[in-house]
């Protein structure tokens, strides 16, 4: 049973909901909801299509910081980063089309999410970003090896390092959305896209999701896995327990290098 998730169908397609308020942060259950939404999807020929977006002010602000609180050791960090790896490869390998429609914010993991699906359009004044530096952290759901293949290896070193979100705006001209709708109709826009798509017939489409896998080399998932392991490692440093710390008490990180 989908906990925050809500699903609707309607021609052909699946529109999803993320209702985790305040700011729709990707939880362990988020995580499983998803993949539960996935079986689902894949087990109904009556839906082609899949249009994901977030209730509320957001798409999704990114992880779920007090969840954090509750890991102490790097094995248990690694396994969470898994998680969220492991989720979104599955939305990735999903033999129907998946679409992300952001509005508001789609960050630290919300946009690992978003870069997991297969289309992505945003409002022209969305944030979009990995901002994990700032907790003393890295991305830990496939996101520094999901955003240079959009963006370039430069700009996404950019995005990481300097953890400034880019506009919507600007992720179209970077190619990390396909195009930009209003904040009013955003939704109902992105539904115009996905029933051309579901217009299709379903074998082709599926057809073109598995051979757009074969772009991703092996080279990818050895990082995937190396993200994971260091995940572990950063978690449970000094200056990631308390950039994680500072967060939950809203002041201003000091890190020691250690």
């Amino acid at each position: 049973m989908l906990k925050f998730l809500s699903v609707r169908v309607e021609d052909h397609i699946a529109v999803a909901t993320l209702n985790h308020a305040p700011a729709n942060a990707m939880s362990s259950q988020v995580m499983h909801d998803v993949t539960e939404l996935i079986d689902q999807v894949e087990k109904d020929d009556n839906i082609r299509v899949v249009v994901i977006h977030g209730e509320g002010r957001f798409f999704s602000a990114g992880a779920d910081i007090k969840e954090f609180t509750s890991v102490t050791e790097a094995k248990q960090a690694t396994e969470l980063a898994q998680l969220g790896q492991v989720t979104f490869e599955r939305v990735e390998k999903c033999s129907k089309p998946v679409i992300a429609a952001i509005h508001g914010a789609a960050l630290g993991g919300g946009l690992e999410f978003a870069m997991s699906c297969h289309m992505r359009f945003a409002t022209e004044g969305a944030k979009l970003g990995l901002p994990e530096l700032t907790l003393g952290l890295i991305p830990g759901f496939a996101g520094t090896q999901r955003l240079p293949r959009y963006v370039g290896k430069a700009k996404a070193c950019e995005m990481m390092l300097t953890s400034t979100p880019i506009t919507g705006a600007e992720a179209l001209k970077w190619g990390l959305v396909n195009g930009l709708f209003s904040e009013e109709s955003f939704l109902d826009d992105t539904l115009k896209v996905a029933k051309q798509i579901a217009g299709k017939s379903p074998a082709t489409t599926r057809a073109v999701l598995e051979l757009l896998q074969t772009t991703k080399s092996s080279h990818y998932y050895e990082g995937v896995q190396r993200e994971s392991q260091i995940f572990g490692e950063v978690f449970t440093s000094e200056d990631g327990r308390e950039g994680v710390a500072a967060f939950l008490e809203k002041r201003k990180p000091s890190f020691s290098g250690r």
